[in-house]
């Protein structure tokens, strides 16, 4: 899937967390509790069962910010946290992710999300 807009890069996301294993997944239509959405600067949220995933579908490498408010989430609601970025991420972003085991994608144009970290390795090849 071609991504052209925000929409097409969430889309992308969805089908591929779809294809690990994850079931429902869906943008939540209520995100008022919620530290995503337009205007966040975290990008647009994604959930299911046993999921809250973040799609950032900005030029801007994601946060450092960004990504340990993910984890939280996650954390607090007991479910698996993952990432996807258009822009790729700053590198202490990148680095915390690690060591928090956060699986992050880089997504490219056409769609494609690739595993950036070893957790996003994992979860490819364990999936749900």
């Amino acid at each position: 899937m071609t991504i052209r807009t925000a929409r097409d890069a969430v889309t992308a996301a969805a089908l591929y967390l779809r294809w690990l294993g994850f079931r429902d997944v869906v943008q939540p239509e209520d995100t008022s509790g919620a530290p995503y959405g337009p205007g966040s600067g975290f990008g647009i949220e994604l959930r299911g069962p046993g999921l809250v995933a973040q799609v950032d579908p900005t030029t801007r490498p994601t946060s450092l910010r960004a990504v340990e408010c993910l984890w939280l989430t996650g954390l607090a609601a007991s479910v698996t946290s993952v990432s996807f970025s258009l822009a790729g991420y700053e590198e202490k972003a990148r680095a915390r992710a690690d060591r928090l085991r956060l699986p992050l994608f880089v997504m490219d144009l056409t769609g494609t999300p690739q595993p950036l970290n070893g957790a996003a390795d994992e979860l490819v090849a364990r999936g749900v």
